[in-house]
């Protein structure tokens, strides 16, 4: 079992994440896989801050999640001979670098952007390609969120974050059906963790559609389901029909929607 060393949500704390790096594991070098336009809004900070911090960053630039591309960016991740792999920004860039980190057998750190789906704290990566959308990586060893950051994402992206994890309503189900139709394992706790996370949406979202939404809910509640998973060790707390909805959708290619969305239209 896999779970985050150290987990922190804070506001407008991104300055301070060589210190968070440091306390996590004292890296002398990360590599960070990240966008052009995150890049450009917040990497100044981060470089200074782990400058302060006498670590050596090397920026590695992603334009997809297709195979071809993730290898040819864990080629270079390799020969930095990095300490730690970062994964700074929206999905692609964490799937990327939390990918790379599991073939390297380094460890690695997620800084999500945007709060859109629940990957920013599971071991599970979703790539393009001919292999199955969803594999099974490796867990972060920390967590790392500027609340300030996720507020000025697109307003879609949290009601995809919403929908990823309105999800989990229907995943327990199925996974409960596993387990009394087939005797497949069931873990009550990772199960109660992911349902827990759906139930705190639920009860505050008379809230957001008075637009006065509490990110910091929908933020806590997605890591909580990441590490749902975490425990069960498969993709069963989070990851049900719905999933397989989404999926569907992309095959038929119906046209570009984000993850969460499909998926909770499929719960």
């Amino acid at each position: 079992m896999e779970l985050p060393r150290q987990i922190v949500v804070g506001e407008k704390n991104i300055g301070q994440v060589g210190e968070f790096l440091r306390s996590l594991s004292n890296p002398k070098k990360v590599s960070i896989i990240s966008g052009k336009n995150v890049k450009k809004i917040i990497g100044k900070e981060i470089d200074k801050s782990l400058k302060n911090s006498k670590i050596t960053a090397v920026w590695h630039l992603a334009k997809s999640n297709q195979v071809k591309e993730t290898a040819t960016i864990q080629k270079k991740v390799k020969s930095t001979k990095s300490d730690i792999i970062i994964g700074l920004g929206g999905g692609r860039s964490v799937d990327i670098a939390k990918l790379c980190a599991f073939n390297l057998k380094k460890p690695f750190v997620s800084i999500p952007t945007s709060a859109s789906h629940d990957g920013i704290a599971s071991p599970f990566v979703s790539v393009r390609g001919d292999k199955p959308h969803s594999l099974v990586a490796t867990a972060p060893l920390g967590v790392f969120v500027d609340l300030d950051i996720i507020k000025k994402a697109p307003r879609k992206l949290l009601a995809s974050g919403c929908g990823d994890l309105m999800a989990k309503v229907t995943a327990v189900h199925d996974w409960e059906l596993g387990r009394d139709k087939v005797g497949e394992y069931y873990g009550r706790y990772s199960a109660n963790l992911a349902s827990m996370s759906a139930e705190i949406l639920i009860e505050s979202a008379e809230n957001f559609s008075k637009k006065n939404i509490d990110v910091r809910v929908i933020v806590e509640a997605l890591i909580s389901a990441g590490v749902a998973s975490c425990i069960a060790g498969s993709s069963r707390p989070c990851s049900g029909a719905e999933h397989l909805f989404s999926h569907a959708i992309d095959h038929l290619e119906f046209g570009i929607g984000l993850h969460g969305e499909k998926c909770g239209i499929g719960s």
